[in-house]
């Protein structure tokens, strides 16, 4: 159990669009809002990783913070960037490299859906020209099959949705805050059937930043930590049903994402029955739904019923997605993994204001997926 890395400080530019601002612009704000969190400066800072996908080198970020020498490591995997870059802060700080650690994802990205090669992905052109390497398209079709196997219906799809742009509404800094009806998501545009355009998340523009340090020098300092308890990352085996991955199995291969969480339970010490607030790739709401029993927070299946009985809204047994989550931020791609974890620390530590949950939360868990099927999950606690 990783009880000696602690969060202590937070910081998070606001998503949406942000003309003439730039994606390593905005990751300096996180960086700088982060570290005044901490009650440290950048000169403190022993080690940094980060990463985008769009929107440059996250350690070229030194230029803006300062030229101090500290080694930043780049990092770049795609949805799960943001992930492997805590990952790697907080290796280094369990191998005794270092004390105080800085995490940042950043990304800007233009208006549209993502404009991916399939030879980028190891995937012949063909994959492209049959239309697949739209993820709309796969999400459509995963959440289809899954809805078919665990008997989940189109009004779960649409109640998902609602509570993520209900909660962006409490969100200062989320990029879509208007309240919409279950009625006026279902009614929207469809785009892949089942999945009509306020199911899914856009691409955007945003930074995330966190502060690390080790528990004894944690515990020294004037400030609130929350206790990064593990940080676990897989990728896919062969039969998992993944995003970029052209291949339907026999029978169905354990997913990276239940690898991941499984291990962060386990290296916690903390299982899933006791975690009071989560925050789950939602991609689109189908993702939400098949995650909450990927990572073992329900059995396939009962998501139904979970959603039916608000047991997943700010007042439930177990809230998930409490700013919204991809749906009301949108996705740059870097900083969405990041993200998670700051609401995670802001609901552990009182501070999430309207949306701050009623279970009086003690434990919360991350995860963050992308193409083409890798996951990072988090166990945190106070």
């Amino acid at each position: 159990m990783s009880e000696d890395v602690a969060i202590v400080g937070t910081g998070l530019h606001p998503f949406g669009r942000h003309p003439g601002v730039s994606g390593l612009e905005m990751a300096a704000i996180a960086a700088r809002e982060a570290c005044a969190d901490a009650g440290v400066r950048w000169e403190d800072i022993e080690f940094a990783a980060g990463g985008s996908d769009a929107a440059g080198n996250a350690d070229t970020s030194v230029s803006v913070l300062g030229l101090t020498g500290l080694p930043f490591i780049n990092v770049s995997n795609g949805c799960a960037t943001g992930g492997s870059a805590l990952t790697t802060a907080h290796a280094m700080i369990v191998a005794e490299s270092a004390e105080l650690a800085l995490v940042v994802g950043f990304d800007k990205h233009p208006p549209g859906a993502f404009n991916l090669l399939p030879e980028d992905w190891g995937i012949g052109s063909w994959y492209g020209e049959t239309g697949l390497m739209l993820t709309t398209q796969f999400f459509a079709l995963k959440i289809q099959r899954y809805m078919e196997l665990h008997g989940i219906s189109e009004a779960t799809l649409a109640r998902v949705a609602a509570k993520a742009f209900a909660n962006g509404a409490l969100n200062e800094k989320a990029w879509r805050r208007q309240r919409l009806s279950e009625e006026e998501v279902a009614g929207s545009r469809m785009i892949s059937d089942p999945l009509t355009q306020f199911m899914f998340c856009s691409p955007g523009e945003g930074a995330a930043a966190l502060v690390l340090a080790k528990g004894k020098k944690a515990r020294s300092m004037p400030v609130d930590p929350v206790y990064l308890r593990s940080v676990a990352f897989r990728t896919r085996r062969f039969g998992s049903f993944e995003v970029l991955s052209p291949s339907i199995p026999v029978e169905d291969g354990v997913p990276p994402t239940t690898e991941a969480a499984r291990a962060a339970f386990e290296e916690a010490g903390i299982g899933p029955e006791e975690v009071d607030v989560a925050q789950l790739q939602d991609t689109e709401s189908g993702a939400e739904i098949i995650h909450m029993a990927e990572t073992g927070l329900c059995e396939h299946g009962e998501q139904e019923r979970l959603v039916a009985e608000g047991a997943t809204e700010l007042d439930g047994r177990l809230p998930v997605n409490t700013d919204g989550g991809c749906l009301a931020n949108g996705e740059p791609i870097g900083a969405s993994g990041l993200r998670q974890v700051v609401e995670i620390v802001e609901q552990l530590r009182g501070r999430a204001g309207d949306r701050q949950v009623q279970n009086d939360p003690k434990v919360g868990f991350t995860h963050v997926y992308g193409a083409p099927g890798v996951s990072a999950c988090t166990v945190l606690s106070r």
